[in-house]
Formats: structure tokens, C-alpha cells, sequence
């Protein structure tokens, strides 16, 4: 009998996936953003036809996708392997010859908005306002472009427009808990939740009229609710709230004369629509877990992008007997049943603060017994049931993984997410040790004998713990973190600059507690093998940040491997490079495996 050996590396990382896709306005063509080839580009499907066919070779990811409205042509945006400075093309719905429009180097620029005759290009950029951010319109046919909205105060995006292009929707952007939503009609700046002291977020809005706002808050509240505002009255109302439920986005449907709602509760989120005639609202099925984007077409029709704990990025369509997949994507070579969901479940940290976490525990027949312990990055994000194809390689080469949303994450309530800022270094460390102790205490791992290893902020808590709690540890994995909070609020984009203060703190004002909480204050501490893995154009943490902690532990004569990407930024864009970055994983990994699989 023909037997075969286990999945290879390359077969969980040749997963492919879509960054973002549009869907032209008569539905005709749906174009997206995918990794096929090896590196992102953009392809299309010719509907109902699903075979893809490629428009693009400039093998860089997409930020910012739109059609325009007449459905002549398609605008993206493109960085520069990694760069994050995004600018702005004109494809032939085709493919073929790009045109650049908005193009300066060094500048960031995005959310791209075209008017309705397609005659305007809107967005928001950080040239002549590198810190607070301007927006723009460029006219595609004089070729001349203006300045429409100067920020200041904090970052500031222009969203939308009003049905008669008249009223502009904008946000200021304090931080990542407290974001302000304007209307400018005119000179006039509208706020658009009543003034308070307290801080609060705007996550998403729409016009249903030239008057009328639906949009997305928090105001007053913990979780994010559905509420209104109407401009010829000056009228805020709260309409819909779900307990421990936020709501994150939100689509109107001008043909059904409805709101989709989509929430965030905990690990998962969900879908709901709300009947604006009879004010009747109901949950809709989800064809996944975690939904990225949703596009409601003039005709009321709906595409969604996501993704689950064991499937892929896919997009989907929705008829009356429910969603269709349009794209495929599986892991290549591996039956859906060798995939792993994972538990979920809660422990009390030091204070009796009560932390949700993902344990992905390996299926028994390729069990090896080790853990690898996953503090997230972010750190206002969280890890929720979402594919990674780095994790189920992982578990199917026998490591199980654990995954806490400590204080700080998002999906628990403004308040809980407020937790991390100023305190980088204290509360969230020991929330990731009350889940160290937690696996001891339930015998799944033994102190000493867990593997530690994230990414960004993840990073930065594996290099942190590393430093204070070596004793739970016998290697460590970090993946662009930063090692020292003064340098890396120095370092990052300009139009970061100003919410570090909330953030993170301030150099001068929170001197002592910066240097507590700064990993590298505790080299001597850091004594267990270490793998570094750093991308060279990294913006958000730079190049230095992992330099200095390699060279200072090198220096102390550390065992310590550094992997640095040239071609790459705050993540794997790839697929060459997410491949050799999981192999040296694993290879680092399996040094300390102290057995194979069960019997």
C-alpha cells in the first residue's frame, strides 16, 4: 500500500490569501488582492465565471481598492516591499499598464473615495502634514488637485460623502480608544456625538440620506452600539445595543432600505441586518468566523471576506439560500480533519481579572508535548478564531499553542481595552503569567520546559517576559518587537507620534516606569536561546529595535539567531519569506522538543 509522509511546511504556508477585494458596480467583474503567484497582486473574476485571471505584476499588497462608480476602471493602492508609504493607480478593468495617480515617494497616503461621476479622486495623505495628516481631491481629468480638509489636533481621515457630495464625514483619530467623528458642511465641523469629558470611539458611519447618519459608537458605554444623527436637527439618538457585543462595521442598503451590522463579541464576530421600513432586526448566518470586509452592491446583493480558526481567507456571496463561495482556498494537501479548532476558555489573572484565551491543543497522534506559549500583538487587537497557517503547521508538526487575550485586547469593552495604555509592562505581563501558571497548575506544561515566542506588540511581550520570568522558559522566538520603549517611540511613523503619550507614555513624564517596562533593561535576565526575526523596512518597529537587543545579548555572549527580510515590513508579503521564516522556527523549535510524537 502507497503510504505518504506528513504535510511539509511549504504545504501549510502555500495557503493562499486575500487582502481586500471590490466588486464593480453592475457585478460583472469582482477583482482582489491575493498571494497566488507567490507575492500579492490583483486578480479578477469575470462573474458568474470564477476562474481568476491576474491584472497586476507590481507583486507588492494592496492598501485601499476601489471601482469607479460608472465602472470604467479600477483605483489601488501599493506600498513598496513593506514601506507602508501607499500610493495610488489607475488599472484598465483588464489589467495591464498601471497609471500612476497619486504617487510621491516617502508619503502615506489612503482611504481612497471617488465621486460619484468618477471625475474625483479624495483621500488622505501625510504629505505638508506628516503628523496630523491632510485630504485631498485630485480631479483625473484637469489633472489639478486641492486641499479639502487640513488636520490638526490628531491624525485625521476622511471617510465619506454625503448622496450630494455636499457633507464630508471625517475622523480624528486621538488613539486607538478614543476617536471623534465629524461632518464638514461647508466651514462647518459638526461633532457627532454630544460633547463630553469622556474619552470614547466612532468605528464606522454611513449616510442614508443628505441628512440623515447612521453610525457606530460608544459614547456613554463600554461596548459599541448602533445610533443616529441627523443634521437638520442636530439630533443624537442611541437605537441598538447587544450585551457584550461591539459593533465594528456597518453597510447600508439603499435597495433593501437596510443596516448590516457586524459585531465583535470575544473570539468571534457576528452579522446582523436591521429593516430601517420595519425596524425589525435579526442575526444573518455567517459563513465564517471572523468577518474582514463586506460589500453591498446597488442591487442589495452581498459579498463577504473572511476566515475561521480552520479555513482560509475566502469570499462569498449571498443568495437566498444562503452563501456561496466564490474562492476556494484550502490548505493545499491536508484533509480539513488534520486542521485544529480551538478550545476556549478563561482564567482569573493576579487581580481576579478574568482573561478569555485560545488553546490549540495538537491532535493526539502528532502530540509531542510541547507548548508554545503566543501573547498577541496589537496591543488593542486580539487573538480571535481567524486562520493563521503558521499555527496549524505548527500544531500538525505536534506543538500545541496557547493564545491569551490579556488586558488591553479588543472585543471585551472599551474599558478592558483601555487597560494597556500607559502600562505596557505591568498588567498584561502578568496576565500572560497568570496563563503560564494556569497551563502548570492544569498539567499541561511544567515550568521551565514552555516555549515563548509573538510578534509586534507579541514581540515585545516575549522579549519583556523573557527578561523578568526566564524561569518558565527554555527558548524564545521574537518577531519585530520592540526591545526598548524609548527608542521605539521615537522611531515611528509621524502620524503615530501623537497618541504615544496615551499610549505608551511619555520620555520625560514616565522616565521610570518606560525604563521598568523596556525589555532591554533586563538583559542579564535573558539567559534561554533566542531567535530574532526582524523585516528591513519595517516602519512601525524599525530595523534598530531588534538590532540593539541582538548586538547587547551577543555582546553579553547570549545564544542568540537573527533572521533580518530586506524585502519586507511589518509582516510576511512573500510567500518565499513566510516559508524560510516558519522553517528556521521550527528548526529553533525542535532543538528543545524533548520528545516526538506519543504513541
Amino acid at each position: 500500500m502507497i503510504s505518504f509522509s506528513k504535510p511539509d511546511v511549504e504545504q501549510f504556508l502555500r495557503t493562499f490569501s486575500i487582502g481586500d477585494f471590490a466588486v464593480s458596480p453592475d457585478e460583472k467583474q469582482l477583482v482582489f488582492s491575493t498571494n497566488l503567484s507567490g507575492k500579492y497582486n490583483l486578480w479578477a473574476m469575470n462573474l458568474p465565471n470564477t476562474f481568476p485571471t491576474q491584472l497586476t505584476f507590481i507583486d507588492q499588497s494592496c492598501q485601499g481598492l476601489i471601482y469607479d462608480k460608472q465602472g470604467r476602471f479600477i483605483i489601488a493602492g501599493f506600498d513598496r516591499n513593506g514601506d507602508e508609504n501607499t500610493q495610488f493607480y489607475g488599472i484598465p478593468l483588464q489589467g495591464g499598464t498601471m497609471k500612476k495617480i497619486i504617487y510621491e515617494e516617502g508619503t502615506r497616503n489612503s482611504v481612497p473615495i471617488l465621486s460619484e461621476d468618477g471625475n474625483k479622486l479624495y483621500y488622505t495623505s501625510s504629505k505638508e502634514n506628516p503628523t496630523y495628516l491632510n485630504a485631498y481631491v485630485y480631479d483625473l481629468v484637469t489633472g489639478e488637485e486641492e486641499t479639502v480638509l487640513v488636520g490638526k489636533d490628531a491624525p485625521t481621515f476622511l471617510l465619506d460623502f454625503s448622496p450630494n457630495e455636499e457633507v464630508a464625514l471625517y475622523f480624528k483619530h486621538f488613539s486607538n480608544t478614543y476617536t471623534r467623528l465629524y461632518a464638514k458642511r461647508g466651514e462647518e465641523h459638526i461633532l457627532l456625538t454630544p460633547p463630553t469629558d469622556h474619552q470614547h470611539t466612532v468605528s464606522d458611519a454611513v449616510f442614508v440620506s443628505d441628512k440623515l447618519i447612521y453610525l457606530l459608537t460608544n459614547y456613554n458605554a463600554d461596548f459599541t452600539y448602533l445610533a443616529s444623527y441627523n443634521l437638520e436637527t442636530n439630533e443624537f439618538v442611541k437605537l441598538k445595543d447587544l450585551e457584550n457585543e461591539s459593533f465594528t462595521s456597518l453597510k447600508y442598503s439603499k435597495e433593501e432600505q437596510c443596516l448590516y451590522v457586524i459585531s465583535e463579541k470575544g473570539v468571534e464576530d457576528h452579522l446582523y441586518v436591521h429593516d430601517l421600513r420595519t425596524n425589525n432586526w435579526e442575526e444573518l448566518d455567517s459563513p465564517c468566523s471572523i468577518i474582514e470586509k463586506l460589500i453591498v452592491t446597488k442591487s442589495g446583493d452581498l459579498y463577504l471576506l473572511g476566515r475561521s480558526a480552520t479555513k482560509p481567507h475566502n469570499i462569498y456571496y449571498f443568495k437566498e439560500n444562503g452563501w456561496t463561495a466564490l474562492t476556494e482556498y484550502t490548505v493545499p494537501g491536508v484533509d480539513q480533519s488534520e486542521l485544529v479548532e480551538p478550545d476556549v476558555i478563561t482564567y482569573s489573572s493576579f487581580d481576579g481579572l478574568e482573561i478569555e484565551s485560545l488553546f490549540f491543543k495538537a491532535n493526539k497522534e502528532n502530540d509531542n508535548g510541547e507548548i508554545i506559549f503566543w501573547p498577541h500583538g496589537g496591543p488593542q487587537a486580539a487573538e480571535r478564531k481567524f486562520f493563521r497557517a503558521s499555527f496549524q503547521f505548527f500544531l500538525n508538526n505536534g506543538y500545541s499553542i496557547f493564545a491569551p487575550n490579556f488586558r488591553g485586547s479588543t472585543g471585551y469593552g472599551l474599558a478592558f481595552t483601555k487597560m494597556v495604555e500607559g502600562d505596557w509592562g505591568h498588567g498584561p505581563r502578568l496576565d500572560n503569567v497568570a496563563g503560564l501558571d494556569w497551563l502548570i497548575e492544569n498539567d499541561y506544561a511544567k515550568k521551565g520546559n514552555i516555549l515563548l515566542m509573538g510578534g509586534s506588540y507579541g514581540g515585545y511581550m516575549a522579549l519583556l517576559l523573557h527578561g523578568r520570568h526566564a524561569d518558565y522558559f527554555k527558548a524564545v522566538v521574537d518577531i519585530f518587537g520592540p526591545s526598548d520603549l524609548f527608542s521605539f517611540i521615537n522611531s515611528v511613523p509621524e502620524d503615530w507620534k501623537p497618541i504615544m503619550d496615551r499610549w505608551v507614555g511619555n520620555p520625560e513624564r514616565d522616565k521610570q516606569k518606560l525604563i521598568e517596562y523596556s525589555p532591554i533593561t533586563y538583559l542579564e535576565n535573558m539567559v534561554k536561546p533566542m531567535l530574532v526575526i526582524q523585516g528591513a523596512n519595517d516602519p512601525r518597529v524599525v530595523k534598530e529595535e531588534s538590532d540593539q537587543i541582538v548586538q547587547a545579548l551577543k555582546d553579553k555572549g547570549r545564544e542568540v539567531e537573527y533572521m533580518l527580510l530586506e524585502d519586507e515590513g511589518h509582516g510576511f508579503s512573500k510567500k518565499e519569506n513566510e516559508i524560510a521564516v516558519y522553517q528556521k522556527v521550527l528548526s529553533f523549535l525542535n532543538q528543545f522538543a524533548e520528545s516526538k510524537v506519543n504513541p
